[in-house]
């Protein structure tokens, strides 16, 4: 028996590794399953392991108030050399391009465990944007020894930086495969939400909102405040902006918006109460790289407010487009989407260049082959 270890400290990576996990434990008589959690977030990572019924088994618990990214990588590093002093592992999952996925990757590096990479091959090509996701993944995949991109422009990305071909499968993205599991979920508790959300208007269209990226913090993140200010003032739109807790983004949003006539600031949710909220929505404006490839998958046009995006298959698929975060621009090609129908029906009808829900089981059959 195969003994595995997932590594994983966000929600963003809970998402995209919960379908993994879940389709891994299928196959019990085959792989002996570890989960352990740095816990870089906190709330938002444990609502994701309630709603999929995962159990960590380690949980190094390292979030603080205002922790740097020194500190993240130190507390990491030092508590998986305990972990894998407990447990050693034939095979070690990181996902994304997270510090915790970097330090997980690093830490097998060390104990010379084999690393699978999964959501393999982003790129944006400026080390600092994303900041510091772009080094992140970069130095993973220098560590990883299995890598399982989403779409061919990641396994092109990897052969370029010398990753052997026969160590890449292109698998599809794993969100989606979340995404259509929290789809089917949410069909069972259809009135509930509705109830949680009752203070929408159906008579608007919805705009769902998310932003909270390091490289906005400041001035970027005013620029989109105050085009959220002037799309709302339109009569027939409804804004939802799910709040990130950091201090760089509230003090900033509500400063700007609180008050402000259709538009609706609230705390982050759950990600099913998310999925719920997306499926309700009109247009999606993020600066988020899981919503950029989720809301496809429901039809959603996406606005990319960010100067450079490493998810370039959406756009080139045309199921997104990239505004940045010039005010003029966001309400501009809002607008488009608003009041031309034409426009609107051709991003929301595209294919989604990101996957079909079945990433998961491929990663489980190629493992298995690999351990084999």
């Amino acid at each position: 028996m195969k003994k595995l270890l997932f590594v994983f400290g966000t929600r963003p990576e809970a998402i995209k590794l919960a379908p993994v996990i879940k389709e891994f434990q299928k196959q019990s008589d085959l792989f002996k399953i570890r989960i352990c959690v740095t816990a870089q977030h906190r709330e938002m990572l444990d609502q994701i392991l309630d709603f999929f019924e995962i159990q960590s088994d380690f949980d190094l618990n390292i979030m603080r108030p205002n922790q740097s990214l020194l500190d993240v990588t130190y507390r990491s590093l030092k508590g998986l050399k305990s972990v894998l002093g407990r447990f050693m592992p034939d095979l070690m999952f990181v996902q994304g391009d997270t510090t915790t996925a970097f330090v997980g990757a690093l830490a097998g590096f060390y104990e010379k465990i084999q690393v699978a990479h999964v959501e393999a091959g982003l790129r944006s090509k400026d080390k600092f944007s994303p900041f510091p996701e772009e080094i992140n993944r970069v130095l993973v995949a220098q560590l990883a020894d299995l890598h399982f991109p989403p779409t061919k422009a990641g396994k092109s990305n990897l052969m370029k930086e010398g990753v052997t071909s026969t160590k890449i499968h292109i698998v599809g993205n794993t969100i989606i495969d979340a995404l259509l599991l929290t789809v089917e979920a949410n069909k069972k508790h259809e009135k509930q939400y509705a109830q949680y959300f009752s203070w929408l208007d159906s008579t608007k269209r919805l705009i769902l909102v998310t932003s909270h990226r390091r490289e906005n913090f400041g001035q970027p993140l005013k620029s989109i405040c105050l085009a959220l200010q002037e799309i709302a003032s339109q009569e027939d739109v409804e804004i939802v902006y799910p709040v990130h807790f950091n201090p760089n983004v509230r003090n900033v949003v509500f400063e700007v918006l609180k008050g402000q006539k259709n538009i609706h600031l609230i705390e982050p949710l759950s990600y099913p109460h998310l999925v719920w909220l997306m499926e309700k929505s009109f247009i999606v404006l993020t600066d988020s790289g899981g919503i950029q490839e989720e809301a496809p998958s429901l039809g959603k046009p996406v606005l990319v407010m960010r100067n450079v995006t490493e998810r370039i298959e959406g756009i080139r698929a045309g199921t997104a487009k990239m505004v940045g975060t010039d005010k003029y621009t966001i309400v501009s090609e809002t607008n488009k989407l608003l009041k031309n129908r034409q426009k609107y029906l051709l991003m929301s009808t595209k294919r989604n260049p990101y996957g079909d829900g079945l990433a998961s089981k491929r990663i489980v059959s190629i493992v298995a082959k690999a351990l084999a």
